[in-house]
């Protein structure tokens, strides 16, 4: 693979501009639906589907070019993050033809323009992965996808918050009367929590199983708390089938265990390429 010319690199900076307004608009046009209270019907559905299709497109040919090098994958918490919010984008796409699940999109989209805007203005040390073996192609791809949908999780335990919120106060503003009945966004979390959690546990046992040295891999801490995400979200998903656990307990528990996976992801990360540079 040769190394991008100026007009490669200018050429990209393009479609992510583009991506990055893409994903506005539709956070825009989401939001004034929400706060008029109205519903996305489907006049407006089929635009803003393909309004996220295109920009996610832009989105994954930009990342591509970001991930992919004459050195190597760069796997630099920039691009992660940026592949993690094209992964939310894309999985946001697939639930949203199935079920009316555009109200994620105001807090998704944003998250997505922001992993753009910090590829084109930060710069971090390149992490390079040359040679990789399929068994740890593999454990990242799960990784990376379990990390993804237990986010959505959590962006949807986040708006059922918001929402219980309101609702126990009786001030429901318009924006908290817009979004689906408190049982159904119960329902569609546990529903996404099952999926991310099963994801997350094959990636734990695939890691376990082909990680040959994780002390010398400088894997511990990322192993350790990944374990304790899936004891937490294993705990949460146990509760609610023998307690029917839901409401606070629930989005409590979900947003501890998106946090210890966080940790767990990207914690080394910020610290060794944001602040010591390495």
């Amino acid at each position: 693979m040769m190394s991008p010319s100026l007009l490669d690199v200018m050429f990209m900076t393009i479609l992510s501009v583009l991506a990055i307004l893409l994903y506005l608009s539709g956070t825009a046009t989401v939001a004034y639906l929400l706060f008029k209270r109205q519903i996305v019907g489907v006049p407006m559905r089929l635009p803003l589907i393909a309004l996220m299709l295109l920009a996610l497109i832009l989105h994954a040919q930009f990342l591509y070019q970001q991930l992919v090098t004459v050195q190597g994958l760069q796997l630099d918490i920039i691009n992660m993050f940026s592949l993690v919010t094209a992964l939310m984008v894309a999985m946001l796409l697939l639930a949203v033809i199935r079920k009316r699940v555009e109200n994620l999109s105001i807090a998704i989209l944003p998250l997505a323009a922001l992993s753009l805007i910090l590829q084109l203005v930060v710069r971090v040390p390149q992490t390079q992965v040359t040679q990789i073996e399929i068994e740890l192609e593999l454990h990242i791809l799960l990784s990376v996808v379990a990390f993804s949908l237990l986010s959505i999780g959590a962006v949807q335990a986040m708006l059922l918050a918001i929402q219980e919120r309101h609702l126990r106060n009786h001030q429901p503003s318009s924006f908290i009367r817009a979004l689906p009945p408190l049982e159904s966004m119960e329902s569609l979390l546990f529903q996404i929590l099952w999926i991310g959690f099963a994801v997350l546990t094959l990636a734990l046992f695939n890691g376990l199983l082909y990680l040959d040295d994780m002390f010398a891999q400088h894997l511990v801490h990322k192993t350790i708390l990944s374990l304790l995400a899936w004891l937490v979200f294993a705990t949460l998903l146990w509760g609610r089938w023998r307690y029917g656990w839901r409401g606070r307990t629930a989005i409590r528990w979900t947003l501890t265990g998106i946090i210890t996976l966080l940790l767990a992801y990207f914690g080394s990360k910020v610290v060794l390429e944001l602040i010591l540079q390495r």
